[in-house]
């Protein structure tokens, strides 16, 4: 369904606007023509067109067979983005580690817009398990380190209906410091998280191990939780 944008002729705001429609839509599509493109975001094609090459000339976006895509530049910015001053820092020796050790899939996850946001992943789990992941990096909020994020977060967060067995569930997390995921998103994928926590104790990302349904989860948290501990005491500088 198109979203209804001002016109870029607008003023400053509009031509901003209808740039980041843009981009949006070529987050949900990836490659797509002008036309498309200008449907969807509701502009008209002129528009459409001169935003495109101007993000273009800016790295922002790149031509392709299929019309447009995301450039490189967004990449190289994205790759800079962190919540928490030294958070790729410090979880980065941590979570190679935790991969070689476990043969998990080692991801830090932070919680945006009430979706779960992978910062990283770092390579381990077995070729099945990767391929059904794909790597993404965004997750719905109710996957294990998005249980973790939720449940250490603040009351009246935004994220919509609930189970009602949740708050029973978060206050369990927050006792044990553990969220499981037991094929609840994906058949045959498992995880486990851990809460990462910065200067007076709060919670600032997750840790999780992503594996196979053969996978101990019970030994796997235990591995786990001594790695989160570890970066959180880096978080704290300690």
């Amino acid at each position: 369904m198109p979203v209804a944008v001002p016109s870029a002729d607008t003023g400053g705001r509009s031509v901003l606007e209808g740039a980041f429609a843009l981009l949006g839509a070529l987050e949900r599509v990836q490659v797509a023509g002008l036309t498309r493109l200008g449907a969807d975001c509701g502009l008209p094609k002129t528009t459409a067109y001169r935003l495109l090459e101007q993000l273009v000339d800016l790295g922002a976006v790149e031509r392709c067979a299929g019309g447009y895509r995301m450039g490189p530049r967004l990449f190289r910015l994205g790759q800079r983005w962190q919540p928490h001053p030294g958070l790729r820092a410090a979880t980065w020796e941590s979570a190679r580690r935790l991969a070689q050790m476990t043969g998990a899939m080692v991801g830090v996850n932070v919680l945006r817009e009430g979706q779960t946001l992978v910062l990283d992943w770092t390579a381990g789990a077995p070729d099945a398990v990767r391929d059904q992941l794909r790597l993404d990096v965004v997750w719905p909020w109710f996957t294990a380190a998005g249980k973790v994020l939720v449940a250490g977060a603040p009351p009246r967060l935004p994220l919509g209906p609930q189970p009602a067995t949740w708050h029973r569930e978060a206050a369990v997390i927050r006792e044990e410091g553990v969220a499981f995921d037991r094929e609840e998103l994906v058949t045959g994928v498992c995880c486990v998280a851990v809460p990462l926590k910065g200067p007076g104790g709060a919670t600032v990302a997750a840790l999780s191990a992503v594996t196979d349904a053969g996978h101990r989860l019970d030994r796997l948290a235990d591995v786990v939780q001594r790695a989160g501990r570890t970066i959180s005491a880096g978080l704290r500088g300690r």
